[in-house]
């Protein structure tokens, strides 16, 4: 193997690694996303953890944020719940940067 097939292999594995770990955190704070619009909503317990799980499986529909975002104005709205666009996106970036440093710290 030439020392640029090393380089080129080295690469393919750094961004297989970059996308696996920016898929977890996408995920962790979908789950925490969802957990915190649960308690914005009034739900608790094994109610609430389902609700972060629903929102975690919205992201599958589409690329992007836009799946995850409607589904919480969506569900505020039906509830009556006052949040502009601005903090809900604020706490989707503020969750992102928790979940990627719980990713970085449990290895």
């Amino acid at each position: 193997m030439t020392t640029f097939d090393k380089r080129e292999e080295g690469f393919e594995k750094k961004f297989a690694h970059d996308e696996e770990l920016q898929f977890k955190a996408n995920a962790r704070r979908n789950k925490l996303l969802g957990l915190w619009a649960a308690e914005k909503l009034g739900i608790t317990g094994e109610a609430a953890n389902a609700y972060a799980k629903e929102v975690v499986i919205v992201d599958f529909e589409e690329s992007g944020d836009n799946d995850v975002f409607r589904k919480i104005r969506k569900d505020l709205d039906a509830k009556n719940i006052t949040l502009s666009d601005q903090e809900i996106r604020r706490a989707m970036d503020e969750l992102l940067t928790q979940a990627i440093a719980q990713i970085k710290t449990s290895g």
